[in-house]
């Protein structure tokens, strides 16, 4: 959740980030965000200040949540990832979350999980959503996750449309059959870009606006010293859809 050097336009600061997360956040135009790695306890705020309801799964590194949170608020460079993780999805009123299903896709060498939630919208329509984070620098073994995933996913949401997004951890560029199998077999299409590894791939909506990463500079803000501080290592990914 924060820049991993300093250099002449950027500043690492030793410091909690939900304040400024939630800012950058709250400043995005969305119905539902996924989010891959967030600090478990993030949660509750991220949904106070963005006003949205939420659901959540635990992913890895969470060993002694009492002990790595004081860890990271004293020294967050510290503990770094070891604060723990999780998959968290917001939706934004009038929307809703409904049933609320987890799958673990593997525990070695981290453990890695999908949750999916079946969404109401505001105009009544049921959408299954799915969130995970697949293993890297393992292409054939998130391949394997991703598509066990997605037969879970597509099983779940039955005949409601299903938006399957996340840090896949795949590239079509390099690992296109990976692609050409969500598509076959679920009809899930539309990779953000060939060299992208975060994808929201859709099923049974029309794309309005086709997946995209957004710009650098919209998961920044401007320190007091002038400097930008970057909140993510990951561009944020938008998309539109509807019914």
């Amino acid at each position: 959740m924060r820049i991993t050097e300093r250099n002449d336009t950027h500043v690492q600061v030793n410091r909690p980030l939900i304040d400024e997360f939630a800012q950058v956040l709250d400043g995005l135009e969305w119905d539902v965000a996924l989010l891959q790695e967030a600090p478990p306890r993030w949660f509750g705020e991220l949904q106070r200040r963005t006003r949205s309801a939420g659901a959540r799964v635990l992913t890895s590194r969470n060993v002694c949540p009492p002990v790595q949170a004081v860890l990271a608020d004293w020294n967050p460079d510290l503990i770094g990832s070891w604060e723990g993780g999780s998959n968290q999805m917001l939706v934004r009123e009038p929307g809703r979350i409904g049933e609320h299903r987890t799958l673990t896709l593997t525990r070695r060498p981290e453990r890695r999980r999908m949750h999916w939630t079946r969404v109401e919208t505001a105009g009544g329509t049921r959408v299954g959503v799915a969130n995970l984070h697949a293993s890297a620098g393992r292409p054939a073994q998130a391949a394997r996750e991703v598509l066990t995933a997605a037969e879970k996913a597509t099983w779940w949401s039955g005949d409601d449309p299903l938006v399957f997004g996340g840090d896949l951890n795949l590239r079509p560029a390099s690992e296109p059959e990976a692609f050409a199998r969500l598509e076959e077999r679920f009809d899930l299409r539309e990779p953000t870009a060939p060299d992208a590894i975060d994808h929201v791939l859709v099923r049974g909506l029309e794309i309005v606006e086709p997946p995209r990463r957004l710009t650098p500079e919209r998961r920044e803000l401007t320190e007091p010293c002038g400097l930008r501080l970057r909140l993510s290592d990951h561009r944020p990914i938008a998309a539109r859809f509807v019914a």
